[in-house]
């Protein structure tokens, strides 16, 4: 696809809001307003910026615990999430799920999940339940590499092809879980060949490329909503940032990080739509992202704590 200026603003504006979220994030966290683990979507934003804007408001999505830039294109608002990662009533869980465990029934976003792979027999369920009321939606589930290492994802595979589930299989593949590259941890590294035991159609893409994953996410979107089968998208990509605020990352080459840091998915997408989006535009899409977030901030600011008496809400006692 070659996107108009209206799609290339579009794409730009997704990108640019997760970058701008995802760097205060970092700073509010070493101004120790962010608490607990935090990781950051720094570098893979042209993957959720390719697949959520293509998913209609019917459909599902769940997320792992890098997935602000999820929530934030889902539709919670960013002033939602940045009160979340304070621990502040005001965020969408109340404060108490944090940067983990952002969550939405309004815009149908089932988490932020902590446990690698958990969001997977999640996703199968709300896939079935779907199926079974005839809505015709489609959950789409996001999950790392090294979720494929866990026994619920040759599960959760089988069972959508089993049942024949509206599934959507998202891989952000970053090449390394958490600290152990790819390839020293999986003997069939191309994730996607994985699919195909479970008889589920695969293909990858360049995760880096927002064009190129919006064309394959609309494709396979219309695919399983059309069939009613799941399908499983690799999209190949790199975290500009360590695993988590907690990692010293030493298991990385910097030489290897910054070979990647050359394929900024904004930077590259900014120079190949010249012509179509110029300097102006970009600066002004900056300054609306920047605006947003400064906005979502002061409202974290602002909204109280949960209450004490509040404490026992939700929980089950007996």
């Amino acid at each position: 696809m070659t996107p108009n200026r209206d799609q290339a603003l579009a794409m730009l504006r997704a990108m640019t809001r997760i970058r701008r979220l995802e760097e205060r994030c970092a700073e509010d966290y070493a101004a120790a307003k962010i608490r607990g683990f935090l990781h950051l979507y720094i570098g893979q934003e042209a993957i959720a910026a390719g697949v959520i804007p293509a998913l209609a408001p019917n459909d599902s999505v769940v997320a792992t615990y890098r997935e602000h830039g999820h929530a934030l294109l889902r539709g919670l608002s960013a002033a939602s999430i940045m009160a979340e990662m304070y621990g502040k009533s005001g965020g969408c869980s109340r404060g108490r799920g944090g940067s983990m465990h952002l969550f939405s029934r309004e815009h149908r976003f089932f988490g932020g999940h902590a446990i690698v792979g958990g969001g997977l027999p999640v996703a199968i369920g709300i896939a079935l339940a779907d199926k079974l009321r005839g809505t015709r939606g489609v959950t789409c589930v996001f999950f790392g590499e090294g979720a494929t290492a866990e026994g619920e994802f040759a599960e959760s595979l089988n069972l959508a092809s089993l049942w024949r589930l509206p599934v959507l299989f998202v891989c952000e593949n970053n090449f390394y879980a958490m600290g152990t590259a790819l390839a020293r941890s999986e003997a069939e590294p191309e994730i996607h060949k994985k699919a195909a035991v479970h008889r589920i159609g695969a293909e990858a893409v360049d995760g880096m490329d927002v064009i190129a994953v919006t064309e394959a996410a609309s494709q396979a979107i219309e695919r399983v909503r059309e069939t009613g089968a799941p399908w499983f998208l690799e999209c190949l990509t790199y975290r500009f940032r360590a695993h988590s605020m907690f990692d010293p990352e030493l298991y990385r080459d910097k030489n290897e990080v910054e070979e990647w840091r050359k394929r900024d998915p904004i930077a590259t997408f900014v120079q190949r739509m010249a012509g179509t989006i110029g300097a102006d535009d970009v600066a002004a899409v900056d300054a609306e992202a920047a605006a947003e977030v400064t906005s979502a901030c002061a409202f974290a600011d602002a909204s109280p704590l949960e209450p004490v008496e509040d404490l026992l809400r939700d929980v089950r006692t007996s």
